[in-house]
Formats: structure tokens, sequence, C-alpha cells
């Protein structure tokens, strides 16, 4: 059995003091729903992007740069404007002009300038598919080619300090909202480090990593009748595989030269998104384009699997340096983390890796720091636990290594750190139960039964535990607005929410039911789409409780303003808020890993054999929806940690293995029974259902955890994702 030691550790917190009264919600918000798009799903019948009905499409095929900085000398578009179908050959020689550039990723066909490999350069439109992309390959363009930096080097010595991150990045450089110091420090790091009795000092390297959702990007633009002026008329109609419309209409609009109102954005149903479909890529502005060429026609476009490696985003490559001292039981004394990143010279974007960091375990001396390494690349972009996921990974390995350095089990070692406020700025907790996490974990898993490194074999396997802690951060932007309305006997609830597979359909009618004291059955949800109230994009793990707090904003004014027996037509809108004070707390949502793996001494092949994760995380609407976010999270872990990994030629900048031929993702034999449990939990600061975030929180920390069972499987410490055969076999 383990041995934890509580001296100075606060209690797991449930209720914090002064908190907001705990709402008395119904039968519906916690109940075990199934999804109500289910039955459509499973016939083929839902909607998505690509599959809505149109007349007369036609289709748009993209052509790519094949050099990585330059400039278009020449483009011959004889050959393909032969082919048989083809209606147009864009490129910045015949491409409408678009208005404001209000995001530099998106402004294309405008100029011969080439900033990364895999840039739109031109566009086939055509009346079949296969008629745009014969076309397309006959596309001859000729290059002034330009010396590009491709290869990522920590030691750059042009790596740049990185004054602000921010969660989110809205157009140029300059332009970032909710932004946290990209350096800072407390107390005396070096001093720290001097004075501890256990050090490690270690780095850590994270690949590129790329999005590859079920549903690939997809959209189908149409212009209508651009004679007249009108503010209010509708001017272009896009279906598209989005998070929500609010970004898309907020840098779309101007880059068009349209008003938002006369932008309409429909997305009812997406095939995954997980931070890649929360802000336009290229595609868009393409099909846009080409629609407004054909206009009235509807012009389609769905990009494929390579394309997915080449503009629409993707999670930076980077190495986390991280140093950290403790004294004789284990309290840390210093922590120092350094994350460099690479980012695009054309439209930086930075993970915020060190942010977690700076909260998780207590320590008098901290310094963290984000730096970058501007590269002719692509742009990168959100992906799922963006920042937490690589620097919680290098965090949680250094306290593995930390705990083995001195001799204290990793579980009692991050209880002996944890803070009773949060570190970085001093503010009380609105809940945190890691602790419980941590200490019910380990009992469930058989925590007393792991033994030294390398010391449990069987035949040719070796066999290790691991474990890491999990967190997310409440990810409140604006409050925003949902819309309640009585038609037929039924309740509508309407706003810009995005269902992305994670079941937003199902979720929102029951906490509308709830607060309207009806059953849930007479609820329905109008949401992924424009022309209703303005709402938060599905992001940062937040969408639940931010749509939350407006829909039970909304039908408790609705009650208010129409009574128990409304009439027909009946209607209401609310803004969402947090409480009040909720800005003087901090607010996470933590958890705590636990993983047992099977190491190959032949081949070196790893395979994980058991997986529970432990999570805090408030109000849990519906449990069945939100084991499946975890899950989901699980698998995507596994798979950064066992397989993914892109390689970028130095030489001509693509991705060699851009596809899923190269580019390897877990299949269903590499994931094995997953157990979730989720601690009983209500967080009033988080809002009136007391939800936290829960999806991305359960890729954090997970790699780490596995890297760590390794370890106790091998003796041998992997630094370096993924954690591949040949890896394991050379270190």
């Amino acid at each position: 059995m383990i041995t934890i030691d509580t001296t100075g550790v606060p209690a797991p917190t449930t209720a914090p003091v002064h908190a907001p009264p705990k709402p008395g919600h119904g039968p519906h918000v916690g109940a075990d729903r199934q999804r109500v798009d289910a039955p459509l799903k499973v016939t083929g019948t839902a909607l998505y992007a690509y599959e809505h009905p149109v007349d007369e499409p036609c289709y748009v095929w993209p052509i790519l740069s094949t050099i990585a900085r330059g400039r278009i000398r020449d483009i011959d578009i004889d050959e393909a404007a032969a082919v048989p179908g083809v209606l147009r050959v864009l490129s910045h020689q015949s491409t409408p002009r678009l208005r404001v550039k209000t995001d530099p990723a998106l402004w294309i066909l405008q100029d011969g300038e080439v900033h990364y490999r895999g840039q739109i350069v031109a566009g086939v439109i055509a009346e079949t598919p296969e008629a745009a992309r014969e076309a397309a390959e006959l596309v001859h363009i000729s290059y002034d080619e330009q010396l590009a930096e491709l290869d990522f080097d920590p030691d750059s010595p042009y790596a740049i300090s990185v004054r602000r991150v921010a969660p989110i990045v809205i157009a140029r450089r300059s332009e970032v909202l909710f932004t946290r110091p990209g350096e800072e420090s407390k107390g005396d790091v070096d001093a720290g480090l001097a004075a501890a009795v256990h050090r490690v000092e270690v780095e850590y390297e994270h690949p590129s990593e790329y999005h590859c959702q079920m549903e690939p990007h997809a959209v189908i633009a149409t212009w209508h009748d651009t004679s007249r002026i009108h503010p209010g008329a509708t001017r272009l109609t896009l279906y598209d595989a989005n998070q929500g419309p609010i970004a898309h209409r907020s840098l779309l609009a101007p880059l068009l030269g349209l008003l938002p109102n006369q932008l309409e954005i429909i997305s009812p149903y997406v095939g995954g998104g997980f931070g890649g479909k929360a802000m336009p890529h290229s595609h868009l502005v393409l099909a846009a384009l080409a629609a407004k060429t054909v206009a009235p026609r509807p012009v389609k476009l769905a990009i494929t699997r390579q394309h997915m490696f080449a503009f629409v985003g993707h999670r930076p490559r980077s190495v986390h340096r991280v140093h950290l001292g403790a004294e004789a039981r284990g309290r840390l004394t210093a922590i120092d983390h350094v994350s460099i990143q690479a980012t695009s010279r054309l439209k930086r974007y930075i993970d915020q890796s060190c942010l977690a960091t700076r909260m998780m375990y207590a320590t008098p001396n901290r310094h963290t720091e984000h730096r970058v390494v501007e590269l002719d690349v692509a742009p990168g972009t959100w992906m799922r636990a963006p920042g937490d996921f690589s620097g919680m990974f290098a965090l949680e390995s250094a306290l593995d290594e930390l705990a083995d350095a001195s001799g204290i089990d990793p579980i009692e070692l991050r209880i002996r750190n944890e803070p009773d406020v949060d570190p970085e700025d001093g503010k009380p907790w609105s809940t945190r139960n890691l602790v419980a996490c941590l200490r019910q974990g380990s009992e469930r898993f058989g925590w007393s039964h792991r033994r030294p490194p390398g010391q449990r074999r069987e035949r040719e396997w070796l066999i290790g535990l691991g474990m890491a802690s999990a967190c997310f951060p409440n990810t409140h932007a604006v409050s925003l607005f949902a819309q309640i309305t009585f038609q037929r006997g039924r309740y509508l609830v309407q706003m810009q929410a995005a269902d992305l597979g994670t079941g937003a359909h199902t979720v929102l009618p029951q906490i509308a039911a709830d607060a309207l004291g009806v059953d849930v059955d007479v609820v329905d949800s109008d949401i992924g789409r424009t022309g209703t109230p303005m709402a938060m994009l599905a992001g940062g793990s937040s969408g639940t409780y931010e749509w939350g707090n407006a829909i039970v904003a909304a039908c408790e004014r609705f009650r208010r303003k129409h009574g128990e027996q409304p009439n027909e037509g009946a209607t209401a809108w609310a803004q969402g808020r947090p409480p009040r004070g909720a800005r003087k707390r901090s607010r996470h949502a933590f958890g705590a890993h636990f993983i047992e793996i099977a190491v190959s001494t032949v081949t070196g092949e790893v395979r994980v054999r058991r997986m529970l994760g432990i999570f805090a995380a408030g109000t849990i609407v519906n449990p069945r929806l939100a084991r499946s976010q975890m899950v989901g999270g699980l698998t995507m872990a596994v798979s950064a940690a066992l397989h993914e990994e892109s390689f970028l030629d130095p030489r001509f900048g693509h991705i060699v293995n851009g596809d899923l031929a190269g580019y390897h993702i877990a299949a269903h034999a590499d994931i094995p029974q997953i157990e979730i449990e989720f601690l009983e939990e209500h967080d009033p600061w988080f809002g009136a259902i007391g939800a936290k975030g829960i999806g991305e929180m359960a890729m954090v920390g997970a790699p780490a955890a596995i890297g760590n069972a390794i370890f106790n499987a091998t003796g041998r410490r992997l630094r370096a994702l993924p954690f591949t055969l040949d890896k394991v076999l050379t270190v």
C-alpha cells in the first residue's frame, strides 16, 4: 500500500464558501438520455455539409502550391480549360477581389505570393468533381522560388519570446482575445533549484499532429441576387462543417464585402471538429469566390485527406524544457518550464502550453515562458486540448522523473504539492478535487500492486503502471444568448450552438426542460445556423455550461413573461452570464489517468491494456454522452502517444506522410476497455447548472501516463512522442 502524506494538504472542496446557491435540478439534468439524433445518423438521413440538396451544383477543385515560398511567375490554363465540363479556372489573375484582410491565411487568389507549400493558388470550376480534378492536374504553374525556412530548431537564434499568449486568435497577430502573459516568474527560480535536494532537468518533444476528422472539411456556397443592395437580404449561403458560425461570420463577411447578416451559415450536423473546424479556412474562401463567379449556381467543395495535411491547420511541433527542484520530502522548491514551438511566418499561432504549469502545483519559485520559431509553413490551429495537451505531457512526465529520483510514490508526490489556492494568481479555487481523483483512482486501479521498474513480466511482455494528473480551465469568453419559443404545444431552444457529435441536440433540451419545469420530450433544439441568437462556438470544452447559462436565463425570463400556460408563439430571449464574482475564483476541471501497458521485449511494441479515468467535472448533464466524450478523448490520447507523427521535408516543405496510409492513427485493436468515473461535484462558479468542461480534459496528461507506465515496465524513459517501437528499442 502507498502511504499518503496529507500534512498541509487542504481537504477536497465541494462547496466553496459564499458560493451562489445550488439550484434544484429537475429530473432531466443528470439523466442518462439517448441521443435524439441517433436514428437520423444511423439511417444516413442526418444532413452533413456536403449533402444538403441544391439545384444544378457545380464543383471546384483547389490547386495547391508546390513551393514553400516565392511568387507565381506564370499560369498556363489552356489544357485545363479544354477539358469537357470545365466552366472556369480561377487564379489571382481572374478571381473576384476580396475586400477586408481579416485574416492573412484567408487572403487567397489576390496576388501571386506563396507563403507555404500547400497554399491554395488556383482552382477549377466544373460540372462534375471528376472533371474539376482532372483539369486541375493540367494547370501548369511556374514560380520564382525564394529560400524558405522549414527546419524547426528550438535553439535557433531567431526564436522569439512571446509577450502574450491567447486561447483565441481572431485575425492578424496583433488581434487576440483573452491574452495571458507569455512569460511570467515568481520568486527566485535559480535559488530554488540551488536549494533543492532532488532535481530533474529534462527536455520533451512533441511532433506536429494533424486533424483527421471523420467528416473532411466541406462546403456548399451559393450567391443570391447581387444586383440589388439591401442590408437585410441574404447574399451568400454556406452549408458548412463548422463548430459554430460566430467566427466564420465575423471573418468571412467583411472579407467578402458583406454585412454580417448578409452571410447565412447552416451546419446542423458536423462529423467531428476537435478545434479544426472552429475557425474558417481558405477552402471556404475558394468556394465563395467560385460561387460568385458562376452565380446563382451553387458550388460544392469537399477537401481530400491529403488536403487536410496542407491548409486546414495542425497542432504545432514543440520542445519543452522542464527543470524541477524539490526538498527531501518532495515539496517543490522551483519549477522552470520553457515551451518552444514552430509557427507560421504568415500567421502566428501559439499553443498556451505553460499555462497549466502555473496553476497545477504549489512552489515558491516558478518561471514559465513561451518561445516561437517562425517558419514558412502553413498556420497551426486549435487541436483538442490545445496547449494543455503538450504542456501537461511535459510537466506530468517530469514529475514522474522527480518521483523516481526522490524515491517518492508519484501519487504521493503530487498530493504533497497540492496548493490551497491558485499558485499563479492567489485566487481561491471554485472547486478542486484533484486529490480525491488521485485517491479514488489509486484504490480502484490497484496502484498498490505497482512494482519497481522492470520487475513485472509475462513471457515476452514487460508490464508497467503509470499515472498522471489532468486539468482543463474555464474558457469563458463573452456572455451570449438563447431564445425559447412556444409553438404547437412544444418548446423550441434556439441559439448558434453546434453539435459536433458531442450531443448538443440532446443535452440542451435536458437543461431547458428542467429550467422550464416540463418533460424533455416536449423540448426541441434549433442550433447550427445563423438567424438564431448569437452563441459561442463549440470549443474549449465550454459549450454545455456556456450555452446552459443562456438557456436557463432565457427559460427563467420566459416563465416570468408568459407564465405556466403560454400562448402560441410566446417567446423570450436572454443573455447567459457566469455568477457574479466568478472571475474572483480560479475555475478548472480536474482528473487523473491510470494506465497499464505491456512492452514487448522482442519487437518494442507498446500495448495499452487497461485505462481508468477519474474526473471531477461538476454536474454531469448526461452520463452516457459524458462518458462517450471521455472515451473519445482517451482514444485520441492513445493515438497521439503511440502512433501520430508527421514528417515535413525540410527541402520542399510538404508533409511526406500526408494521408492516412502514412500518418498512423489508433485502430479499434489499439484501444482496450476504458473505465470512466465522475466524482459527484457541483461547481456553481461555472454557471447555473454547475457543469464544467469535460471532453478535452480526457486528453490532458494521458500521454504522460503512458510514458510513465513504459518507464515502470522497462526502466527506460522516453521523452519524445510518439512512443514508437524504434524509440523503445534504441533508448
